[in-house]
């Protein structure tokens, strides 16, 4: 069974009595994230965040959240990324990822006000301000140049219900996948955080020398919120859909990033809430 899910035995209402059976449930622990670069001399270490994630992918969520809040700037400053045994309880070894940098590349620490602590909901709750996590924004969109036809962008979510294996098993997982320009799925990424999940999905991109993301759409398997966003900005993907509702705060910055957003797309109809140049009918 994968590392992402795990069973366990439960009692399960039925016929007006209760039966113990076995069930699937997602598996959720914390993962440190620590950051190692040379300054002068001396190399320097620091711990950057805990997040609680789903286990799969952890060196592509370090790199992806990494890079979506501004410490990183591509696969040029990565000497190597190294799997750290914390040498506590069995359960909570090497759930540890320790990104080192190449010498030259300094990252600036002022960004981290304070270290990062993110649940499996929030992917803006270290932040100590709103103000804080939209400095961090760069607009890296380029032209509208991309476009999509809607009867591509409303078979999305058919092809990643198909594709989403985890959430098949335990019904309790996010997604994130991107999508070329002709709506055919590259890759896929699942966490029961969805801020997860897109972090793994572009930790995948740098490893894979394909940042920015300007020519692809993303699709997400919940609401299109301002964290996401914020992340799917700084990657420079230009399309953003959603199967559930985006918030007030992710259309503002949709519509300043120069993002089409578009929520609750289905294969019978989606609304498009900014940007529409780039979706015809």
């Amino acid at each position: 069974m994968s590392d992402a899910r795990k069973p366990i035995k439960i009692h399960r209402w039925k016929d007006q009595k209760f039966h113990e059976v076995e069930d699937t449930v997602s598996v959720e622990e914390p993962l440190e994230i620590r950051l190692a670069f040379y300054q002068k001399e001396s190399k320097e270490r620091h711990q950057i965040s805990v997040t609680m994630r789903t286990p799969g992918n952890d060196e592509e969520l370090a790199l992806g959240f990494l890079f979506t809040e501004n410490l990183i700037s591509g696969k040029e400053a990565i000497e190597s990324v190294q799997r750290i045994d914390s040498g506590f309880r069995k359960s909570q070894r090497d759930n540890i990822i320790q990104v080192n940098l190449n010498p030259g590349f300094v990252p600036d620490m002022d960004l981290l006000s304070r270290h990062f602590y993110t649940t499996s909901s929030c992917g803006v709750c270290g932040k100590t301000s709103i103000e804080l996590v939209q400095s961090l924004v760069e607009t890296r969109i380029s032209p509208p140049k991309l476009s999509f036809r809607a009867n591509q962008i409303s078979r999305l979510p058919e092809q990643l219900e198909t594709a989403q294996k985890e959430f098949n098993s335990t019904g309790a997982i996010h997604a994130a996948s991107l999508f070329d320009q002709y709506g055919e799925l590259l890759a896929l990424r699942e966490d029961v955080g969805r801020h997860n999940a897109l972090d793994k999905l572009i930790g995948w991109a740098l490893l894979n020398g394909m940042l920015p993301l300007d020519q692809h759409a993303l699709l997400l398997s919940g609401r299109g919120s301002f964290e996401l966003l914020q992340k799917a900005s700084m990657a420079g993907i230009q399309v953003v859909a959603a199967v559930g509702a985006p918030s007030s705060l992710a259309i503002q910055l949709a519509e300043d990033a120069g993002i089409s957003l578009l929520g609750f797309v289905k294969k019978e109809r989606m609304n498009l809430y900014t940007h529409p140049e780039r979706i015809q009918e």
